[in-house]
């Protein structure tokens, strides 16, 4: 069979069939832009807290068409930011409770799915991080005590015995264990919770492309929602949107998966425990064990297209395939013979300081939530219930969080954020080079890229 390209995701084993558009002007007391994670939560936490809301979310396509349906199945705790930046702005003891509510949020999404039956493939193995080279390994030991440095509690430094007993890597020289990630099907999770909220009551109207977003009032071609409250959930689409063409850069990831692994090639490489897979690299890979027993693993291609571009469907350039697959046979030779069923992209959203936030104007009534730079799975759910509470008018522990009302500046114009992206992830290609032959350290190339980036 060959390689399927694009049709959004390996995570659909077929397209869900359109919910209807938005069928004239309407009211609302919320309107919600974007029917990915963060709007489905955030709709879903509303109504639950007041079931007489009526809540609208409007979507350019189906829910979960974006990120939401094509990400790497990470519920994870990764922050979506720099910790160490948002504690110099503020206080050290916010990032940490920000950290423990990332934390608790995989549960929380665990016992939701439970709670309304939505059968996601949730396996919580954790996260198991690997080095192959000594570059690798360094930052690897740092970034392990950096974790436990910021209250993250169960963190296991593995020897290469240890890592080797969880999955047959080849040349890990060092790694260590998080717990809090979930092994999930990211399309299940949307499609779920996009049935569990109409169930509740709310509107969604898909098919129905958002063109413009103004105080009390969303302009699509099928009509205008009006309502007091509007609330942008866009994340990588965002750029589409009337003067937020450089609020926050579409970076594009691409994943494969391969064809369903037999037993007996899995018994050879073991990873008996679900965990999501993540290496040191610079140009790191992110991987899962799926429902169905293929492996899933992403990564950095064709990072960025020229004015903020997205992809048409997630397809992907079939040396983006290729590129994908030799870093798979370079971490797991034993599936060198196994074929590769399907190659897609998305994109994520990345703000200027790298750093997630959520706000809401009482003044106008707009809200906003995003820029989780890759670590949203998680992060979308803690921004739904905190966006909920925003809206509600309630302050609590969510609201006080330091990525509440945080505002990263704008990207720069064309073509210097063209030039940047595409010359920041090319001295990673050549960091990651360098390391690979030897060197000790990280790579001063690399160094270089993080400080042009303004990366954590």
């Amino acid at each position: 069979m060959p390689t399927i390209n694009g049709q959004v995701s390996n995570w659909y084993d077929e397209l869900p069939a359109y919910r209807p558009s938005l069928p004239g002007d309407r009211d609302a007391d919320v309107c919600i832009v974007g029917a990915g994670y963060t709007g489905l939560w955030t709709a879903y936490y509303l109504k639950r807290a007041d079931p007489s809301l009526r809540i609208a979310v409007a979507e350019a396509r189906f829910a979960g068409f974006g990120a939401s349906g094509r990400n790497g199945g990470w519920l994870s705790g990764l922050v979506p930011g720099d910790r160490n930046r948002m504690a110099l702005q503020h206080g050290r003891d916010g990032v940490v409770a920000w950290q423990r509510a990332l934390n608790d949020s995989v549960d929380e999404v665990i016992d939701v799915a439970a709670r309304e039956g939505i059968d996601a493939g949730i396996v919580k193995g954790g996260t198991l991080q690997i080095a192959r080279n000594a570059a690798q390994a360094a930052r690897l030991s740092a970034e392990a005590e950096d974790e436990l440095s910021w209250k993250v509690d169960g963190i296991a430094v593995l020897t290469k015995a240890e890592a080797a007993e969880r999955i047959r890597f080849a040349n890990v020289v060092a790694a260590y264990h998080n717990p809090h990630c979930a092994r999930i099907q990211p399309a299940q999770l949307a499609r779920g919770l996009a049935d569990t909220v109409e169930a509740l009551g709310v509107d969604i109207y898909e098919q129905s492309p958002v063109t413009a977003i103004d105080a009390g009032r969303v302009t699509t071609p099928h009509g205008t929602v009006t309502a007091p409250m509007v609330l942008r959930a866009t994340e990588g689409f965002t750029a589409r949107l009337p003067g937020l063409r450089r609020r926050w850069l579409p970076m594009n990831s691409s994943m494969i998966a391969t064809e369903p692994i037999s037993d007996d090639l899995w018994d050879s490489i073991g990873w008996r425990g679900r965990e999501t897979v993540g290496d040191a690299a610079h140009g790191f890979f992110y991987a899962q064990r799926t429902v169905d027993n293929r492996i899933a693993i992403g990564g950095r291609s064709v990072p960025y297209r020229y004015a903020s571009r997205t992809d048409v469907d997630g397809r992907v350039p079939d040396a983006t395939i290729t590129y994908l697959t030799e870093v798979l046979h370079g971490a797991l030779p034993q599936v060198r013979d196994v074929p590769i069923a399907h190659g897609w992209c998305g994109v994520l959203a990345v703000p200027r300081d790298w750093s997630a936030g959520v706000a809401l104007d009482k003044a106008t009534g707009l809200g906003w939530a995003g820029g989780y730079v890759g670590h949203g799975v998680t992060a979308t759910n803690l921004a739904g219930r905190t966006l909920a509470d925003l809206v509600l008018d309630q302050k609590s522990p969510l609201t006080e969080l330091p990525w509440v009302g945080h505002q990263s500046p704008n990207w720069e114009p064309e073509p210097l954020r063209w030039l940047g992206v595409r010359s920041m992830y090319l001295a990673y290609k050549v960091a990651d080079w360098h390391e690979a032959r030897g060197r000790s350290s990280t790579s001063p190339v690399a160094v270089v890229a993080d400080k042009i980036a303004g990366r954590p």
